[in-house]
């Protein structure tokens, strides 16, 4: 399938301001009022489906049908649990399907992993290896929250805000940045290093 994902997708919902419907829709959530929950999947099952769907293409991993649907389900399962408390941390300083883009991305790309590592798992011996070896280095500087990076990107210079969102957000190797900005591998954590001291620099600044 076309790779849609992340920069169409979240230029698609980048000026999707969170409208009172939005708002209305979590507050009845939030309250258990009848027939919420309901009309939250209604609108947002597409967008979490393409996420799931577009998140195993960045990793070329065939997903099968059955298991793409299982995914979207734990999804709105986590979405659901402890009281909504993924929905109460919502503060609306993104648009809601910012960040619902960022939560199903964060819990798919776990999922994908550890499918990588289970024996007789229904991906491919290539695509468990590929899945295998895109996890982040362990020593890397973590960023504060996938949001954050999200809102910051588009006041960094081109390559940092390219590697940052390679290493936070799609969940791509050393290896994979620096052949995409055309930098050594050693190159790839300094240039992080300096990505992230620019955003704390922003939002000291907001």
């Amino acid at each position: 399938m076309p790779r849609l994902f992340p920069d169409a997708l979240l230029r698609l919902i980048h000026d999707m301001a969170l409208s009172e419907a939005d708002q209305l829709l979590i507050d009845r959530c939030l309250s258990g009022a009848e027939g919420a929950w309901n009309a939250f999947v209604d609108r947002y099952l597409p967008l979490l489906t393409h996420v799931v769907v577009a998140t195993a293409d960045m990793k070329s991993v065939a997903l099968p049908a059955e298991l793409r649907d299982d995914m979207v389900a734990e999804i709105l399962m986590t979405l659901v649990d402890d009281d909504f408390a993924i929905l109460r941390r919502f503060k609306g300083e993104s648009s809601l399907g910012t960040y619902l883009v960022v939560v199903a991305r964060r819990i798919a790309a776990r999922r994908l992993t550890k499918l990588s590592r289970i024996p007789h798992t229904t991906l491919s011996p290539q695509a468990a290896e590929a899945l295998a070896g895109s996890a982040p280095a362990s020593d890397a500087e973590a960023v504060e929250s996938e949001e954050e990076v999200v809102e910051l990107l588009a006041k960094l210079p081109s390559d940092e805000a390219t590697a940052i969102r390679m290493f936070h957000l799609e969940h791509r190797s050393y290896d994979d940045i620096g052949i995409h900005i055309g930098i050594p591998k050693n190159s790839v954590g300094p240039l992080l290093s300096r990505a992230r001291k620019r955003m704390r620099e922003l939002k000291q600044e907001q």
